[in-house]
């Protein structure tokens, strides 16, 4: 089964795809949309679920530092519920914190420009995002 991970803002949605066995996360693409205009993603991913045939979705929750659930982790509960309803599939929350900022230092490791970070940070922070949560699936395995 293959999963989709998700890094939603408010107006990028950057994408991340398993591999079949569910081991390795890859980044796919970043969709641009109009300010937190949600309902307009939601065709978009359902194409991009029956294309790959995704089994579950991941979406990074992002949770503040002290654990509390904020406005934009709110907005993040509404955009699960719609996906889960409207797709009629499994929606997983994934704390997310920390998650673009690891994605920024990664890009700086590797000497990416300031430009091409931009179009890349939303993709990589969602794959950082699915593979957190595909390790964290393997090691319950393990137990």
């Amino acid at each position: 089964m293959r999963y989709l991970g998700l890094d939603l803002g408010t107006r990028t949605l950057g994408l991340s795809l398993s591999d079949t066995t569910a081991t390795i996360a890859t980044t796919l693409k970043t969709i641009r949309f109009s300010e937190e205009d949600y309902d307009s993603l939601l065709p978009q991913i359902k194409a991009i679920t029956e294309e790959f045939q995704v089994g579950k979705i991941v979406l990074g929750f992002p949770k503040n530092m002290n654990n509390t659930i904020g406005p934009r982790g709110e907005a993040t509960i509404e955009f699960q519920k719609k996906l889960q309803e409207y797709l009629n599939m499994e929606v997983i929350l994934q704390d997310e914190r920390l998650s673009t900022v690891s994605a920024h230092q990664y890009m700086i490791a590797g000497d990416m420009s300031r430009k091409k970070r931009k179009e890349k940070v939303d993709s990589l922070a969602a794959n950082i995002i699915l593979q957190t949560y595909l390790d964290k699936m393997k090691g319950k395995e393990n137990l």
